[in-house]
């Protein structure tokens, strides 16, 4: 059975943790897709000139506009063949905050041509960011941001470093509390911390071939380019 997670990463997924294997082993092949529900402990933002272009952003589910404590937290991991044919990973995270939900969504495909996974973000897939994921000795899952870029209609340009983020995702299994830790860190190589939040989640595994499939989780626009 094989995921895009797997065939990127080769040897390195079989020294992950079995959980953090199996979710990300969600993809057409096993026809399972993965629900989980938590709580974010801490979302934060880093210095004030960051908050407008994380409200811009959360205008199309780009990242998230406000800070908070306690979050109820949902991500919904469902595979599907997008438009132009490539499998595809949902990576849709909903944050209940006290003004309302607000979602910050991403869908994952395989580039062979670059190595790595390709993270369209947002609702119309306007940024993408090349995704390299590697195992650390304990099992956990930790993913770096490579080359960011903007793409709408013929534009295709590099993301400058200047206004880029770099992100690193830790995601480990906690074996005492049956729970899934996930930590996400936005820098910026100028300008230090932009944003991150860390908690834990369970995980729920469901039928990807059912009505559990929601459509509003697929972006509004996709892009060709990888």
């Amino acid at each position: 059975m094989t995921s895009i997670f797997r065939t990127h990463m080769g040897a390195q997924f079989g020294r992950l943790h079995p959980e953090i294997r199996r979710r990300f082993s969600v993809g057409l092949d096993s026809g399972e897709a993965c629900v989980g529900r938590g709580t974010m402990e801490r979302i934060r933002h880093g210095a004030p000139f960051v908050k407008p272009f994380l409200r811009l952003g959360g205008t199309r589910n780009i990242l998230v506009p406000r800070e908070g404590r306690d979050v109820p937290f949902v991500i919904e991991n469902f595979p599907y063949a997008d438009s132009f044919g490539r499998e595809t990973v949902t990576f849709v995270r909903t944050f209940q905050l006290p003004d309302g939900p607000h979602r910050f969504d991403a869908t994952m495909v395989l580039s062979p041509e670059r190595d790595c996974i390709l993270d369209y973000l947002g609702t119309h897939q306007h940024l993408a960011s090349d995704l390299h994921m590697s195992a650390e000795p304990d099992g956990s899952l930790i993913i770096r941001s490579g080359e960011h870029r903007f793409r709408e209609g013929p534009v295709d340009v590099r993301v400058p470093s200047l206004i880029g983020g770099d992100a690193e995702v830790r995601e480990a299994f906690d074996e005492s509390t049956g729970r899934f830790r996930i930590r996400v860190r936005v820098t910026n190589r100028h300008f230090g911390f932009l944003f991150g939040y860390e908690g834990s989640f369970t995980a729920e595994y469901v039928d990807a071939t059912g009505s559990a499939f929601h459509s509003d989780l697929r972006p509004v626009r996709e892009e060709a380019r990888a």
